[in-house]
C-alpha cells in the first residue's frame, strides 16, 4: 500500500506563507526617513478647517496621512484612500486629511514641493491642492521648475502662486514643518504613514502603504465604533 504523499499538504503550507508574507509587505512598504519611529500617535494635530480635506468635513472617521509627494509608494497609496473615500465614504461617512511629511533626507526636492502644494492651497483654495496633489503624483518625480504650471493647471491663480513660493513666506514654511514635526511625533519613521481617526477612540495606525482591502477592513472596523 502506498503511503500518503506529503506534497500536497506542504505546497500549501509554504502557498499560504508566501500570500502571508506578500499581504505583510504590501501593507508595510514604505519610503524610510532617518527618523526613530519612536512616537505617540495620541499626540497628532486634531483635525480642523485649515487641513485638506478630502470629502466630508464632518465625517466621523478621518484617515490623516503623512505624505510626500515625491515617495512613489504614497503615488499608489493616494489612489487607494481616493478610492476608500469613494467607496465607503460615499455617504459622508469617511474623510481623508492629507498633512506634510517630506522627506528631504533621500528626496531633495520634497520640502520645496511640499511648499508649493501649500501655496497652491493658500492662493487656489482646497478644491485646487487635491488637483495640484494629483498632479504631482501623476508626473512624479515632477522638477521645481513645473510647480508653476502645475498650480495654474490646478486652479491656483499663476500670479498668487509664483509670489507664494517665491517669497518662501514664512506660514507656508511654517505649516510644512509643523506638519512634518506631528508626523514624527505620532512615531513616523517614512511614508505614507497614516492614522484612522475616530472621536473617543485611540488612533489605528496604518506604517505603510496598506491595499485597498485592508484599509477597508480597517475602516469599517472604525464605522462600527463610530456608531
Amino acid at each position: 500500500m502506498q503511503e500518503p504523499s506529503l506534497k500536497i499538504p506542504i505546497a500549501i503550507a509554504i502557498g499560504g506563507i508566501v500570500v502571508a508574507g506578500a499581504v505583510y509587505f504590501t501593507m508595510r512598504a514604505q519610503e524610510p526617513s532617518t527618523a526613530s519611529g519612536h512616537g505617540n500617535p495620541a499626540l497628532v494635530r486634531p483635525v480642523d478647517s485649515s487641513d485638506h480635506i478630502f470629502g466630508n468635513p464632518a465625517a466621523p472617521v478621518k484617515i490623516v496621512e503623512y505624505a510626500d509627494l515625491y515617495c512613489e509608494y504614497c503615488q499608489g497609496f493616494s489612489n487607494t484612500l481616493e478610492q476608500v473615500v469613494a467607496n465607503a465614504g460615499a455617504k459622508g461617512s469617511v474623510a481623508w486629511v492629507f498633512r506634510e511629511f517630506p522627506l528631504y533626507e533621500i528626496h531633495p526636492n520634497a520640502e520645496a514641493g511640499a511648499e508649493a502644494a501649500e501655496c497652491v492651497a493658500q492662493t487656489g483654495g482646497n478644491d485646487a491642492f487635491w488637483k495640484f496633489e494629483n498632479l504631482m503624483f501623476e508626473k512624479q518625480p515632477v522638477d521645481p521648475a513645473q510647480y508653476g504650471a502645475l498650480a495654474q493647471q490646478a486652479g491656483a491663480p499663476g500670479n498668487a502662486f509664483a509670489t507664494c513660493y517665491t517669497n518662501a513666506s514664512s506660514t507656508v514654511a511654517a505649516r510644512v514643518s509643523a506638519d512634518r514635526q506631528n508626523a514624527l511625533d505620532t512615531g513616523a519613521a517614512g511614508t505614507p504613514y497614516s492614522l484612522i481617526l475616530v472621536n473617543g477612540k485611540a488612533p489605528v495606525v496604518m506604517d505603510g502603504a496598506y491595499s485597498y482591502d485592508a484599509v477597508m477592513q480597517l475602516v469599517n472596523q472604525a464605522l462600527q465604533g463610530a456608531q
